[in-house]
């Protein structure tokens, strides 16, 4: 013992390794699931209860020490309600069949053509899944095909903004 302290020595453990850093229980709290984070707040949360219940039931003179856990709880409490927060996040939009094909349609009808790139940008489709979805309903004679500069137009039948025909012929 020559008077050196461990962390100035360099001591890389725990809260000493990043200052004010988003770890709780040695964990980083931002790669936590929202599950996770729920089940290491109640972790801490459940036994600083119960605790607590127990020196006040036993040892009704100390009820003061309990107020010393909570240096322990503030933390937990945050973990527990952004990690309920969490659970509305996390879960993904279910769009159903019909609801996709009336997004691509209504794509279509927007802006008149559309490829299976900028319909997959402006759906909530993959872009082979678009592919698939256009490539369907011109076979069931529902689009027409447009081809321009090397590239693949859909378009509803009829449509007055013929951009890659020429006008007046027939």
């Amino acid at each position: 013992m020559c008077g050196g302290s461990y962390v100035g020595r360099g001591m890389r453990h725990g809260a000493w390794r990043r200052h004010g850093g988003g770890e709780f229980l040695g964990h980083d709290v931002e790669k936590l699931s929202p599950g996770a984070r729920i089940s290491a707040a109640l972790s801490v949360l459940v036994p600083v209860g119960l605790s607590g219940v127990f020196l006040v039931a036993f040892v009704p003179g100390l009820w003061w020490i309990f107020t010393t856990y909570f240096w322990v709880a503030f933390p937990a409490f945050g973990l527990l309600t952004s990690g309920i927060a969490g659970l509305s996040e996390d879960r993904p939009v279910r769009v159903s069949e019909e609801e996709r094909e009336r997004e691509l349609l209504e794509a279509i009808r927007d802006s008149g053509e559309i490829s299976a790139a900028a319909a997959a940008a402006r759906t909530s489709l993959t872009v082979a899944e678009a592919d698939r979805r256009l490539r369907e309903l011109v076979e069931n004679g529902h689009l027409e095909v447009r081809t321009r500069g090397g590239a693949i137009f859909y378009a509803l039948w009829g449509n007055g903004r013929e951009t890659g025909r020429i006008e007046g012929s027939t």
